[in-house]
């Protein structure tokens, strides 16, 4: 169902492919797994990384867009808020009212038209969106991919450029747990989930990421463009804190999944 249903769904388990790519944008000194980075790339992954390396804060707009292998598609617009260390709150705004909010140690996703918030440690949780809590970190680009390496072919936007991240191999393990941890929550650093390929649009001058392309097993491909990112601007405290409405059924994930 296009619904509720369709949207639980891509939210909940799709959006970790782009999340877990887009938090590693945020620099730092950990190399968990040092993937290898193509010399045409180097330049790129470094602009991203300095774009984003010293932001506290940040807000965008965003369009998610969920396509499968017999072509039906889905389209879901919001804002999007981060702020260290590792908290984030996305407000999707159409076509349903929805609210994803991670305060650094638990997740939070309340669908008001279903009157129930589900809730997970953030060390634990499933959720797709979960590891872009990483953005407000400290890791690298090369991080979780094996190999990064410029795409063929143009974006449509004049002056951007695109990057290729191949999956990290199997078997790979971290340094240590100590390196492991960002923002003491070693499991984000890790995302089990598969992904064929993902593909970073950013702007070649600035390093700001514009787009981001999941393409994942069975022929699902996730598309989220952001726009109008805005750093280090004041935000309150309470973005970043849910309290559950009354009369709002709250479901512990963890319990729904051992």
């Amino acid at each position: 169902m296009a619904g509720s249903g369709y949207t639980v769904s891509v939210s909940q388990k799709g959006l970790i492919s782009w999340v877990f790519m887009l938090s590693l944008v945020m620099a730092g000194d950990a190399c968990l797994w040092c993937g290898e980075t193509a010399p045409q790339a180097a330049p790129i992954v470094r602009a991203v990384e300095d774009r984003y390396r010293n932001a506290k804060t940040l807000k965008a707009i965003f369009l998610e867009s969920y396509r499968n292998a017999r072509d039906t598609q889905q389209v879901e617009s919001g804002t999007v808020y981060f702020s260290r260390p590792g908290r984030m709150r996305w407000e999707y705004e159409a076509p349903q009212a929805k609210l994803f909010v991670a305060d650094g140690k638990t997740v939070w996703f309340f669908v008001p038209a279903d009157h129930t918030v589900t809730r997970s440690p953030m060390k634990e949780s499933a959720d797709w969106r979960t590891p872009l809590a990483l953005l407000m970190g400290k890791a690298k680009l090369s991080s979780l991919c094996d190999r990064i390496d410029l795409a063929p072919g143009l974006p449509a936007t004049t002056g951007h450029v695109t990057l290729s991240c191949r999956p990290r191999g199997e078997g790979k393990k971290p340094a240590s747990a100590s390196s492991a941890a960002i923002g003491g929550d070693a499991a984000l650093a890790t995302p089990d989930q598969p992904f064929d390929e993902v593909l970073l649009e950013v702007d070649r001058a600035t390093g700001e990421l514009a787009d981001v392309r999941v393409l994942q097993p069975g022929g699902i491909e996730l598309d989220y463009r952001f726009g109008n990112w805005v750093e280090n601007l004041p935000l309150d405290e309470s973005l970043f804190h849910f309290d559950a409405p009354p009369g709002v059924a709250i479901v512990d994930e963890s319990a729904a999944h051992p």
